[in-house]
């Protein structure tokens, strides 16, 4: 795969989480689809992070390891990093506790227009499906294998947006069931490149978790002429449940500045990246 036409560039936004960094690697594996990886690492410590160079030395994937210092939450200026290495004109955004299911790539792919940011959504799996998602020899075929035991534990109250994890293939109801307008998240969206760039990418300012590796990106986009479109009940990812970020009011100010101002383009972004180690 490494030395064939790339269709796309994955681009993992990763914390020194190689369990699941792990996962996800043997889950795009059996994706049959010609891309390249991008670990984009927030400051990952030493012995993780020989692990992940470990991980990169085992798959046949391309994969490339984007690292910077650990000064906090900069997950934004490491996605602007990923990027300007990323060697695809598409690029498909997923978060490094996410893990994608067979069809993941190849239904991003089949849905990607010039000027349009397909969005997506994840499968949030009970936090007691860890060991058994982490240690499957078939990742990308988990939600597959276990839906029965997964909706059983969905119907007593553990799990969240499990029906996401259904694959539909009927244009028809596709189409009905992507017709209402839903934000993107920053675990499973995917664009061509030169419509991020056209927005300076990410914004460089958000140092908190919140709203901006998101809700900032999709204003920024929609008041460039980027459309969005649902791609839910397609490429699907899992997920385990975990306590949420504490959403941080910096991030929400910022936001509301930016909209305020109507900023698309981001004054600290994209080019700016490489500014800061």
């Amino acid at each position: 795969m490494k030395n064939k036409k790339i269709d796309a560039s994955i681009v993992i936004s990763f914390y020194n989480n190689t369990q699941a960094l792990s996962c996800i690697i043997r889950a795009l594996e059996c994706q049959n689809n010609n891309f390249e990886v991008i670990i984009a690492d927030d400051g990952s410590e030493n012995d993780k992070i020989s692990e992940v160079l470990n991980i990169i030395k085992n798959s046949p994937l391309s994969i490339q390891h984007i690292w910077q210092s650990d000064n906090g939450f900069r997950k934004n200026r490491i996605l602007n990093k990923a990027i300007k290495a990323s060697r695809s004109d598409y690029i498909i955004f997923i978060d490094g506790d996410c893990t994608p299911q067979r069809h993941f790539v190849q239904d991003h792919l089949k849905n990607r227009e010039v000027g349009t940011v397909l969005n997506g959504r994840r499968v949030d799996l009970a936090s007691s499906f860890k060991n058994k998602l982490y240690e499957t020899p078939k990742p990308e075929s988990f939600f597959e294998n276990n839906k029965l035991e997964i909706f059983s534990k969905y119907l007593i109250g553990h799990g969240k947006n499990i029906e996401k994890g259904i694959r539909i293939k009927s244009s028809i109801l596709s189409n009905l069931l992507n017709r209402k307008n839903k934000g993107i998240v920053g675990c499973n969206f995917s664009l061509y490149k030169k419509d991020l760039i056209n927005i300076n990418g990410f914004d460089n300012r958000y140092e908190v978790p919140g709203v901006g590796e998101d809700s900032d990106i999709e204003y920024r986009l929609k008041k460039s002429g980027v459309r969005v479109k649902n791609i839910f009940y397609q490429a699907v990812i899992l997920h385990l449940m975990h306590p949420e970020l504490t959403r941080v009011k910096l991030a929400q100010e910022l936001l509301n500045d930016t909209i305020e101002k109507q900023q698309i383009v981001a004054l600290n972004g994209y080019l700016q990246a490489d500014d800061v180690k």
